[in-house]
C-alpha cells in the first residue's frame, strides 16, 4: 500500500494538479476569511469555515478527478490490479493521498489565517469553535474525497469525474435546503439527518458531536467501499 500512496504522493507534487489545488485553496481560504473574521473584527470563524464546505464542492473534484480515470486512460489499470496489493490498498492508499494533500493545505491555511486574526483580534480566539470546525472540516473533506474516489473510478475522463463529484457534492450540501418546502414533519426530520450542513452545525459551535462523526465516516466508508467493489469487478472481468 505504502509504494501506491508513496507514487501518488509523487504525482500530486511533480504534476500541477497538486499546485493549482493547494494555490486556488489558499488563495480562496484567505479573501473567505478576511471578510468574514478580520476585516469585520470578530473572532467568530463559523461563517468562514461554513463558507469553505461549498468552496470544497470545487476543490475536492481537482483533488481527485485523476486518481483512477487516468489509469484507465492511460492503461495502467492493469498493473495495479495485478500488483501484490490488495483492492483495499489501492483504494485506501490513493484516498490517503489525496487526503493528505487536502489536510495539509487546509492546516496551513487555518494557521495564516488564524495568526493574522490574533493580531488584529481585540478579544481571545474562540480556540475550542476553531478546533471543532477543523475537525469537523477535516470529516466533511474525508467524506467528499471518498465520494470523488468513487466517481473517478467509473470513468476514464476526468472532467466527467470532475462534474459528477461537483454535482454529488452540491447535491448533499443543499439538501439542508428541503425542510423548509416539506410540510411533513417526519420527512423533514429525515432530511435533516442526511443534511450535511446540519451536522456540521455542530463542530462550528465547537461541538463535537459523535452522531456527526460516525455520520462522515460512515460516508467515507461506504464510497470507499463502492470503488473496491467497482475494482473487484474490474479484476475478475
Amino acid at each position: 500500500m505504502y509504494p501506491i500512496y508513496k507514487r501518488e504522493m509523487h504525482a500530486y507534487l511533480t504534476s500541477p494538479t497538486g499546485y493549482i489545488f493547494a494555490a486556488v485553496l489558499l488563495a480562496i481560504s484567505g479573501v473567505i476569511f478576511s471578510f468574514t473574521t478580520v476585516w469585520m473584527r470578530t473572532t467568530d470563524s463559523s461563517v468562514y469555515f461554513t463558507v469553505m464546505l461549498f468552496m470544497f464542492t470545487v476543490l475536492i473534484p481537482i483533488l481527485t478527478m485523476k486518481l483512477f480515470s487516468e489509469e484507465r486512460k492511460t492503461r495502467t489499470e492493469q498493473i495495479l490490479l495485478t500488483s501484490p496489493v490488495s483492492i483495499f490498498g489501492i483504494v485506501f492508499a490513493k484516498f490517503l493521498a489525496a487526503f493528505t494533500l487536502y489536510a495539509g493545505t487546509f492546516a496551513v491555511s487555518c494557521f495564516i489565517n488564524f495568526v493574522s486574526l490574533r493580531k488584529v483580534a481585540e478579544k481571545a480566539l474562540n480556540f475550542p469553535q476553531i478546533m471543532g470546525n477543523i475537525v469537523g472540516i477535516l470529516l466533511v473533506g474525508g467524506a467528499f474525497i471518498a465520494i470523488g474516489v468513487f466517481m473517478s473510478s467509473l470513468t476514464e475522463n476526468q472532467a466527467i469525474a470532475a462534474v459528477t463529484t461537483f454535482g454529488v457534492i452540491l447535491a448533499m450540501l443543499l439538501i439542508w435546503l428541503l425542510p423548509s418546502f416539506i410540510n411533513s414533519p417526519v420527512v423533514r426530520e429525515l432530511i435533516k439527518w442526511f443534511s450535511v450542513i446540519d451536522r456540521f452545525t455542530y463542530f462550528t459551535h465547537g461541538i463535537f458531536s459523535v452522531t456527526a462523526t460516525v455520520y462522515f465516516v460512515s460516508i467515507a466508508v461506504i464510497f470507499l467501499f463502492l470503488t473496491m467493489r467497482v475494482y473487484e469487478m474490474r479484476r475478475w472481468n
